[in-house]
């Protein structure tokens, strides 16, 4: 377990990473101060070297240490965001097995969860990162339990998710160090309505508002995106809630306007849409993870779904790699390019 004496948070700063998920965690520090009228929480901002890290939205904060030079911190965090494949390096790997074996306890914020995994050090861990991301690390790193959940607390790793997680699960480590009553201090000092557990689940869908008042609804949801990736039938998902197919698709037409086969082929689109954007996976492989039968049934609905191929939609991100600021780079090169390769220019 991560020690109840926690003062010192290291956030390890990636480059793009998410400035609101590292400030709300940092702010919930420096409430927790305020609150109780001394300095029970400091923290470090931390750099692989002492150069300034720029975050997704093209802010600049300089790491005051260098990680390998500074003193450990109580628990470190790493911090990532956009494209946080490219930001894992060698250095970094190597920076962070030397900080476990060395004891500290270690966690993420938002995609730094990636990180962790890319370094050998969730295996056999629970752990949590933003939705987008939570299905291309289940098929890279079938050793890990990736759960949708806010935050996951497993022996000596503490992993979140992105946006306000992290404030979700520093009022946590709050409520554990100074008490129920502080921790609601700072709850209602940033005007939230309440505490969230780390169990609860992340919002993934803006239908999700519409579930919390239709129980049934939500249930259903549920199944469907913690089994996206299998071969699902409306039929079986109606059978394990207990109700009728006609039931089912009643209940999604009249809160949802699709009906749930059309519900559960978009969310398997969504997935492999994240999974060509983030992972090198051949296409065929996307297609089979995501549960569709056929490459070219895949392929005609990935299509008919966004207007483009999923080629062009790995050509897009190939391309936004190598020169993000060029006409190449938009989604208009990318169409161009498939045109060209389909009339064989």
């Amino acid at each position: 377990m991560i020690p109840a004496k926690l003062a010192h948070f290291g956030f390890l700063a990636l480059p793009d990473y998410s400035m609101i998920a590292l400030a709300n965690a940092v702010e919930a520090c420096r409430m927790a101060n305020r609150c109780v009228g001394r300095a029970v929480y400091r923290w470090t901002l931390f750099g692989l070297d002492e150069r300034p890290v720029r975050a997704s939205n093209g802010l600049t904060m300089a790491p005051a240490l260098a990680l390998d030079r500074a003193h450990a911190p109580d628990l470190l965090f790493v911090c990532g965001g956009v494209d946080v494949r490219s930001a894992v390096s060698r250095g970094l790997r190597a920076t962070l097995r030397r900080a476990a074996r060395n004891g500290t306890p270690l966690g993420a914020l938002c995609t730094g969860t990636f990180a962790l995994a890319e370094a050998g050090l969730l295996d056999g861990y629970r752990c949590a990162v933003h939705w987008e991301d939570a299905a291309a690390m289940r098929e890279e790193f079938p050793a890990i339990e990736v759960v949708n959940e806010l935050f996951v607390l497993d022996r000596d790793r503490l992993t979140c998710t992105g946006g306000i997680g992290p404030l979700d699960m520093m009022l946590f480590l709050i409520e554990a160090k100074l008490g129920r009553e502080i921790a609601e201090q700072v709850s209602v000092t940033f005007i939230l309505d309440r505490i969230r557990g780390g169990a609860e689940r992340q919002p993934i869908h803006e239908h999700d508002r519409v579930s919390l008042n239709h129980p049934l609804l939500g249930r259903a949801m549920a199944m469907i995106e913690d089994g996206v990736g299998e071969k699902q039938h409306p039929a079986e998902v109606a059978a394990a809630l207990g109700i009728s197919l006609r039931q089912l698709q009643r209940l999604f037409r009249a809160h949802l306007g699709e009906s749930p086969a059309s519900f559960i082929r978009r969310l398997r689109l969504k997935r492999a849409q994240t999974m060509l954007q983030l992972m090198k996976m051949p296409v065929t492989e996307v297609a089979t993870a995501c549960g569709f039968g056929s490459g070219a049934y895949f392929a005609n609905a990935y299509r008919a779904h966004f207007g483009y191929s999923p080629r062009a939609e790995r050509q897009i991100r190939t391309m936004a790699d190598v020169s993000p600021r060029s006409a190449g780079g938009t989604l208009v090169g990318a169409l161009w390019w498939e045109h060209s390769r389909d009339c064989g220019r």
